[in-house]
């Protein structure tokens, strides 16, 4: 039990709602994930033909399989199942994703700094990820339900 006496208030406080924070985290990083990867799973043609674009080998195969992690990665982040496994997957793809699609130390000068705010986010994303790689999706989450049967 940890001594609530010895750490300052906001550290109680934050502690008593870790699971209500981590729920909020889940569904805030998860989210996006869920959206763009579905989006990008119901118009895969378009998406492998971006990846063509910026010359990502063998894009027909890893085209599917990004979208695959990015939708049901994201899902399975914001219900909290496999949370650990998810969130490491999540951010692997994120790392592929900035480093293919938002090198702003190669793009054209009016799109520098853009590309380097959507590198920075994604960094900022990647964070969170490990985050949750780091205490896992919390109690009120599939990984807790399971853990409490």
């Amino acid at each position: 039990m940890t001594n609530y006496a010895s750490t300052p208030a906001s550290y109680g406080a934050a502690t008593a709602g870790q699971d209500a924070l981590l729920l909020a985290a889940r569904i805030l990083l998860g989210a996006i994930f869920v959206q763009s990867g579905f989006g990008k799973l119901m118009a895969l043609g378009g998406f492998i033909a971006g990846m063509e674009s910026q010359g990502v080998p063998m894009a027909t195969i890893v085209a599917p399989i990004g979208a695959l992690v990015e939708a049901f990665g994201g899902l399975a982040i914001v219900l909290g199942a496999w949370t650990r496994l998810a969130a490491l997957l999540v951010a692997a793809f994120t790392v592929a994703a900035t480093v293919i699609a938002h090198r702003y130390w190669d793009a054209a000068p009016d799109a520098m700094k853009m590309q380097q705010i959507q590198f920075m986010k994604n960094l900022a994303i990647i964070g969170g990820f490990l985050s949750l790689v780091a205490s896992g999706g919390g109690r009120f989450s599939v990984d807790g339900w399971l853990s409490r049967r």
